[in-house]
């Protein structure tokens, strides 16, 4: 016993042996402890279990024991379906049919089978709502009602209609004795014979709606005397002086939609003025009734007019945000929140002309009050219609969805248990996420661990949705309440438990994965849990272009942590990892050509991953991009030269590049008009250039006027000193000694290299110019350390982009064999480029003075600065060369040697 442990019994003496008696005493109730049988439960909370499950999991829940068969046959879970996130087809019906015979609701989106609905065998079915089911005919519609004789309500659409005639309406009148609301949307015609029928065989019949039709017969709804509520939404042609005449005439019509129609003000005030019992007509984005300058909306008194005019919507304030119970009945309220939510989901999704101000003055408070609806149809379309709403619009929008308390109510609505308010929630907090300040406010309001939830849920549609509020919010600063909360791991097991075929599922779950793996800790965690080999797989096997392009880019952001962690030479070693990559190279799809380039641009800095990619064909796939991409994206451009610019870091590559006809493509995209490919495009013919025979490559397919209008017009620092390095390799004696090894070959081409060199020359001078200001050379020279020398040059001569560029040794001793060089131009270039590489505070700059002071190459910058054949700007910047690597190396340069002071004296 060690003394803390001993010090302890001692300070507790009386409690240690109560302690160890209650230990003993649960040990061995533990031991005859039985398992828990989950059949004895009581019925209602095994009943509630049932209710949180999907429908075919009940279904197969209660086909385990009998007990259970008891529970999962109550009409309790069974009186209501909602099919929308589920393929309606025969399979589905063969699981659920046998436990629908008290079936009163269905809901559906897509019929894939006619006979599915009658094979469910609902004898009893009240009410039948359906949506994009544009393939049912009137034979098919008539079959449905003809075993559905009990119905009550039947409404279909939007997405359905335009198979269907007048006679289908006849049929539903015979077989629906009983029906009372009945809407369609997408008729082309609905005849006066259709709306008698219903008249004479519907007697109960008060709610109609015939929406988004191309004409309909106006006189004949008079017939139907017990109409309360007619909504003729999105209708085309109506003679609004034949419909007045008749509708005015109704006993009991309440309320009347005629949104996105041409009424005008004339047929509103005779209808509000005639009619005795309307109380309210609903006049959304009516182009005529809004353009009335003189028409006054209030001067019905006692009645209400929903309409838009001057950006300004009369009507609604009083019904939605104040107390009229003494107005309207709780009948006519919910007609009004049903008509109005379809009216402005139809508007936000439509994204009309003209609505940007109305949008901004009400579009949000609309939304999120009918959110707060009774119904649960009207919350469903308000959470969709904000949804879209968010999409269409701008920042604006995702900040006045914020200020009036849009996303406590969304969060509220993602952790309902219905799958159809978790999918509309997730989807807008998806879309609102696009803005910086929204995305960082649903982190704060503990939306990451609501969003992760929603993606463990065995609904399709919950799970997509929730992914791509996921992807969404990983764009910004919110990535690391992802982090913290595990979706790492929520990722992974989303892209392992959604088989391949769920293409935009798993595009959206390596959307976000690929965001994370642009943090150093986040890429690190990702391949800890395994997200190399996902990646890859998923790559592979899915057919759909999004997913591989965004596995593509996952692995691309995993390498491009190559200083920091492994992932990169993880990445190469994952088996078929590379080959899938250069695969996806040769994709017809511009995105996923785009993120296989990128992937390879960062996995070749691994020497490794080079020659593996090389012998793979990676080099050839690489040149045959470059060709294809001169007319594409800047992206796919910039990745495609990036791809060539690390492959060609090894001497193989860039004689197999030079071979396979990689020149001409990277001369092209180094006239891009865009910087970035430059600064690519230059750094690949930059390795290029240091092999004789591609120099004069370069030079017979006009590199070198190419090259020289980068470095001196180039926006890009980075593009103008990596084109006048390039052309410094060009012109370094190198093109003499290739004439020289070749000459019978060659010897015609030879006559031109006195040109090239002079107007290369020319252009490397014009670029080192640019950079020459004498006062603040002078001022960085007499610093006293390197280190405020180094902020001195950072305004003028310093290129920030440079920063990535890590030299081998063989590359810095070019440049200081350069010195030599009988030319003051290439002479400035070189101890030009040593300063570049060797200023303080550059990430690289370490390990460049390493490599040149293992070279002894101090002593020969001291003799450049000392010649008197050097350039004066040389000297200059040889000798702050010579500064900075006794900063870098301070030990050695202490050890009894004289630090050398140099004096700096500039000409005028």
């Amino acid at each position: 016993m060690n003394p803390k442990v001993r010090q302890r019994v001692e300070e507790d003496g009386e409690d240690t042996s109560r302690r160890v008696r209650q230990r003993v005493e649960e040990d061995v109730a533990r031991k005859d402890q039985k398992p828990v049988d989950w059949t004895s439960m009581i019925y209602d909370p095994m009943l509630h279990i049932f209710t949180l499950l999907d429908y075919p999991d009940r279904a197969s829940l209660a086909s385990t024991c009998k007990a259970w068969r008891s529970i999962g046959a109550s009409p309790y879970l069974w009186s209501s379906l909602d099919l929308r996130g589920y393929r309606f087809n025969l399979s589905l019906v063969d699981c659920l049919a046998n436990r629908c015979a008290d079936l009163q609701k269905v809901r559906f989106s897509g019929l894939h089978s006619s006979s599915a609905l009658v094979n469910l065998k609902a004898k009893n079915l009240r009410e039948i709502s359906g949506e994009h089911c544009g393939n049912v005919t009137d034979a098919k519609l008539s079959m449905i009602v003809a075993c559905h004789k009990a119905l009550e309500s039947l409404h279909l659409g939007p997405g359905f209609g335009e198979k269907i005639t007048s006679e289908a309406i006849k049929r539903i009148a015979i077989f629906c004795p009983k029906l009372k609301s009945l809407r369609l949307s997408g008729m082309r015609d609905v005849s006066s014979e259709a709306i008698t029928s219903l008249a004479q065989h519907c007697p109960q019949l008060s709610d109609v709606g015939f929406l988004d039709c191309l004409n309909i017969n106006e006189e004949a709804f008079g017939q139907v005397v017990s109409l309360r509520y007619l909504a003729v939404t999105g209708t085309s042609t109506i003679n609004w002086r034949v419909a007045t005449e008749s509708w005015e005439k109704l006993p009991n019509l309440t309320g009347l939609d005629v949104s996105r129609t041409s009424i005008d003000h004339v047929a509103v005030s005779r209808l509000l003025t005639s009619s005795q019992s309307l109380k309210v007509v609903c006049a959304l984005n009516c182009h005529m009734l809004e353009n009335v300058a003189d028409f006054d909306p209030d001067e019905f008194e006692g009645k209400i007019l929903i309409a838009k005019f001057n950006n300004t919507l009369n009507g609604l304030a009083s019904i939605l945000f104040e107390d009229n119970s003494k107005m309207l009945n709780e009948e006519t309220m919910c007609w009004i929140e049903c008509n109005l939510s379809c009216t402005l989901l139809y508007l936000a999704e439509n994204n009309l002309l003209g609505l940007n101000s109305f949008w901004h003055n009400y579009g949000p408070k609309l939304f999120l009050r009918l959110m707060q609806s009774s119904q649960e149809d009207v919350q469903e379309r308000a959470a969709t219609g904000l949804a879209a709403f968010i999409h269409m619009g701008d920042d604006n929008a995702s900040i006045s969805v914020m200020r009036d308390g849009g996303i406590p109510i969304l969060l509220k609505f993602a952790k309902s248990w219905k799958k159809s308010f978790q999918s509309e929630a997730a989807r807008a907090i998806a879309n609102l996420s696009l803005n910086d300040n929204a995305a960082k406010a649903v982190a704060e309001e503990g939306g990451v661990d609501v969003i992760l939830g929603l993606t463990k849920s065995r609904s399709r549609l919950v799970a997509h949705e929730a992914a791509g509020a996921l992807w969404h919010l990983s764009l910004g600063d919110a990535y690391k309440a992802i982090l913290q909360a595990g979706g790492v791991n929520v990722l992974m097991e989303l892209l392992s438990r959604w088989p391949y075929d769920h293409g935009e599922l798993l595009e959206r779950a390596a959307g976000a994965l690929a965001n994370l793996a642009g943090d150093d800790k986040c890429s690190r965690e990702i391949a800890k849990a395994g997200g190399v080999h996902a990646l890859v797989m998923l790559a592979r096997n899915c057919k759909y272009k999004g997913a591989q392009e965004h596995a593509a880019r996952g692995l691309a952001n995993l390498a491009a942590h190559d200083d920091s962690n492994n992932n990169n030479a993880a990445i190469g070693k994952e088996p078929r990892a590379l080959e899938t990559i250069i695969q996806l190279t040769r994709s017809h799809h511009g995105g996923v050509k785009l993120e296989a380039a990128g992937a390879l641009w960062n996995l070749a800095y691994d020497e490794n991953n080079r020659e593996l990619i090389a012998a793979l064909g990676g080099v050839q796939a690489s040149v045959a991009l470059a060709y294809s991409c001169m007319n594409a994206s800047r992206d796919l451009q910039k990745s495609a030269a990036g791809a060539l610019w690390s492959l060609s870091h090894s001497d193989e590559n860039s004689i197999v590049i030079g071979l396979e006809g990689g020149i001409p493509p990277l001369v092209a995209l180094a006239r891009s008009q865009y910087k970035d490919v430059h600064e690519a495009a230059a750094g690949a013919l930059w390795n290029l250039s240091s092999n004789h025979d591609n120099a004069l490559g370069i030079v017979e397919e006009g590199g070198v006027l190419a090259l020289g209008r980068l470095c001196t017009t180039s926006p890009s620092k980075m593009a103008r000193f990596l084109a006048a390095l390039t052309l410094a390799y060009i012109i370094d004696g190198r093109l003499d000694e290739c004439v020289k090894a070749s000459p019978g070959e060659r010897s015609s081409k030879s006559v031109r290299l006195p040109k090239v060199i002079i107007s290369g020359l020319k252009y490397i001078e014009r670029f080192i110019n640019g950079f020459m200001d004498p006062k603040i050379i002078k001022t960085a020279a007499s610093s006293f350390t390197p280190s405020k020398s180094a902020q001195v040059l950072k305004e003028v001569i310093c290129i920030p982009e440079d920063d990535n560029l890590r030299c081998s040794g063989e590359e810095i001793g070019r440049f200081v064999k350069m010195l030599s060089n009988p030319s003051p131009v290439l002479q400035k270039i070189a101890v030009f480029a040593l300063l570049q590489f060797t200023l303080p505070g550059a990430s690289h700059a370490k390990h460049h003075a390493s490599l040149m002071h293992n070279a002894k190459y101090p002593r020969l910058l001291r003799i450049a600065a000392a010649a008197t054949s050097m350039p004066r700007e040389a000297k200059i910047f040889a000798k702050i060369v010579v500064r900075n690597l006794e900063y870098h190396h301070q030990p050695e340069f202490s050890k009894g040697k004289k630090v050398i002071n140099f004096e700096i004296r500039l000409g005028r």
